[in-house]
This record gives structure tokens, sequence and C-alpha cells, in this order.
């Protein structure tokens, strides 16, 4: 255990660099895909821009949160209590589709019926919450972000029109990065 306290940070650190250099995907290959997807949750925070009401102040927390109980939670408290744009990263997990309340990034867990996280995609449309998902159709449904898998490669594909509903400025260097994009503004330089 104190090893993979010593070892995941470091882990993460290195794939922080996923987003920044995209030839550093290949490297992805030795980390577990739980750790993957928690570097990447982490870096989409450093490429989107919330509305400032999204915030109740300044130096108010960034709530990332997982509805589900997918491993990718356990990985994401390596990163709890790091700074982004000014704001510390406090990570929390919700079972409850009614206490979602405060979540900036919401990562719904891949084995969360289809309904039910219609029921949350739906209540959480129009909010300021980049919400992100692990399966087929997600972005169908409103979601903003879904994870894709590329042989054992991680990826991602970013529903634009989702985005700019719920108020978010999506990066164009992520948005770049992107396997695929739904309709919206084109990312610029």
């Amino acid at each position: 255990m104190a090893f993979l306290k010593r070892a995941l940070p470091a882990a993460l650190l290195g794939l922080t660099l996923l987003l920044a250099l995209p030839a550093a995907v290949r490297a992805q290959a030795a980390a577990p895909e739980q750790d993957v997807k928690a570097a990447f949750l982490f870096n989409f925070t450093k490429f989107v821009e919330w509305p400032s009401a999204a915030f109740s102040d300044d130096g108010a927390a960034l709530q990332l949160c997982v509805f589900g109980d997918h491993p990718v939670g356990k990985s994401l408290e390596a990163v709890a209590g790091e700074e982004v744009g000014g704001h510390r990263l406090v990570v929390r997990r919700a079972e409850d589709p009614g206490k979602l309340a405060g979540c900036h990034v919401l990562f719904i867990d891949p084995s969360e019926s289809g309904d039910r996280t219609s029921q949350v995609l739906s209540s959480l449309r129009g909010e300021p919450v980049l919400t992100v998902g692990d399966n087929r159709g997600f972005l169908d449904r409103g979601g903003i972000i879904n994870f894709v898998l590329e042989g054992t490669k991680v990826r991602f594909e970013i529903n634009q029109d989702a985005a700019e509903r719920a108020g978010l400025k999506i990066s164009s260097k992520l948005l770049r990065l992107a396997v695929r994009l739904t309709p919206g503004t084109k990312p610029g330089p």
C-alpha cells in the first residue's frame, strides 16, 4: 500500500503530460486504465473554463464527483487538494442523483443503468457541470465527454453542443485531441 501511495502520484504526474504532449499517449499502456482516466479527468479541469456563477466565490473549491462506485474515484484521491485555476480540488463520491449539487466535473460510472444515467444528465442539462462518461451513447444522451478505448489506449470524444448549453468553454487544445467532436463551435488556433 505504501508503494501505491508513492507510485500513484508519480504515475499521475507523468500522465498529466498526456494532454500537453500528444506523443506521450503511447506511455499510458503501463498505467492501469482507471489511473489513466483519473489523469484525464484531472487534466480536463485545466482545459475547461466554467462561468464565474459556477463558484460561490473566487476561491471556492472545484468539485470532481464520481457517480457510482467506479475505481477511478480511488485514483482521483491522489489529486485531491491540488489547485487548478485558483480552485482547490475536492473529490467526492455521489450515490444519489439528488446529491450532485456543487459538482463541477461529474464522472458517471458506466455500470449505472441507461435510465439512471439519462436521469442524471437530464437533471444537469444547462447546468455548468462537465459530465464525463464511459459508455456507448453517452454523448447522444447529452453527456459532454465520453471515454473510448482504441485498442488498449484511452481516448475521448466531446459533445460541443452539450458543453455550450452548460456554459462551459473547452480549450481548442483539448478539442483537437478528441477522437470525435459533435457539431458546435469550431476550435480556434
